[in-house]
């Protein structure tokens, strides 16, 4: 008696419906699953120094509490950097009022050797005003802000994850034996991220001593405070540099007018580009197993679900989503080779022994 097999259609059709229902329901449930995911993240980014100390036969009182302490000081420089860009936005955009007035008289004045009325260019200068970009780059640092604002619950995670590691690791180690696919998933997931973070502070801090020396020469204030920023975004995948150019941008621009902002723009994307489009990219690709087209639509997808956070940790929720659906399942090797964009390792062909 012969098995049928489910039309490929309907399998598609109802994997596709799955993904919206969970994805929807991942939304719902954001506020729990965005710091699970991030203090599960950051476990695993220090999960090396766990194993040099337990290899050294340090106490698991030590074992735990160095990488917990780690983690605590990287996520408290992260909220007091993004604290001190809002607060240092606020407080230096009032003091360039004097500029953005000698600006719009300037740009009147210009616009009325072009025979352009008083009227027309008031109506275009209230569709472009400075202080409402102003106001989007406080709400985007609020929103990176707002990615750390449940603090006491990811430190609770932290904590948590951090005393349960070892144990977690030896049951990976174990199911080896009886899961072997799920197990080197779970392995690889944790690899993956941990490649792409240290490839992602590589690059991005190449990239942030660059932005503070264009930054420095262009007279822009507080170059440090945003390369530091440059480096936070960096995180995110393909626009990241675009959220950490729009306060030294206009900052640029009410300090040394149009052509100093224009400069500020030039400078970010000649080294940013060159470095997050071109270069990085293959090593990124060689560590994380994501195609570019992929990489784009998790930040896209993740994003919506999760907001600033789901763009910080887009590529750690990929790659976890990835290590569980399809990773750990054996005959799914070429839906692997599509969201990697290679193709997957021939099986040696071995003969059928003759029958004797």
């Amino acid at each position: 008696m012969t098995q049928q097999r489910i039309p490929r259609a309907i399998v598609v059709l109802v994997g596709a419906a799955a993904a919206v229902i969970a994805l929807a329901g991942i939304q719902a449930v954001g506020s729990i699953v965005g710091p699970v995911i991030l203090a599960l993240t950051l476990v695993i980014a220090v999960s090396p120094l766990r194993d040099w100390l337990a290899r050294h036969r340090a106490p698991v009182g030590v074992q735990v509490a160095v990488p917990l302490a780690v983690v605590l000081l990287v996520l408290l420089g992260m909220v007091a950097i993004l604290s001190l860009a809002a607060a240092q936005l606020a407080i230096l955009a009032p003091t360039y009022s004097t500029q953005f007035n000698k600006m719009v008289a300037d740009l009147q004045h210009w616009a009325a050797g072009l025979g352009y009325g008083s009227e027309q260019l008031n109506k275009a200068l209230s569709s472009f005003d400075p202080a409402k970009m102003i106001e989007v780059a406080q709400s985007v640092l609020s929103g990176l802000l707002g990615v750390l604002s449940s603090l006491f619950l990811i430190v609770v995670l932290l904590l948590a994850m951090s005393l349960d590691a070892p144990i977690f690791s030896r049951i990976v180690d174990a199911a080896a034996v009886e899961r072997p696919e799920l197990a080197r998933a779970l392995q690889s997931f944790t690899h993956r991220t941990r490649r792409y973070l240290i490839v992602s502070t590589i690059f991005g801090l190449i990239c942030s001593v660059l932005d503070v020396a264009a930054l420095y020469l262009l007279g822009v204030p507080l170059p440090l405070l945003w390369g530091v920023l440059a480096l936070i975004t960096n995180y995110i995948p393909n626009v990241g540099f675009i959220l950490g150019l729009v306060p030294p941008a206009l900052l640029g621009l009410l300090e040394g007018g149009p052509k100093t902002m224009l400069l500020v723009i030039a400078a970010y994307i000649a080294i940013n580009v060159v470095i997050q489009s071109f270069i990085q990219p293959k090593f990124l690709g060689d560590a994380v197993g994501l195609s570019t087209t992929a990489t784009f639509l998790s930040l896209i997808i993740w994003a919506w679900v999760l907001g600033p956070l789901g763009a910080l940790l887009a590529i750690p929720l990929s790659l976890l989503v990835r290590a569980l659906l399809i990773d750990s399942d054996p005959d799914s090797k070429w839906a692997a080779a599509l969201i990697s964009g290679r193709l997957p390792r021939a099986e040696p062909h071995t003969e059928p022994k003759p029958s004797p």
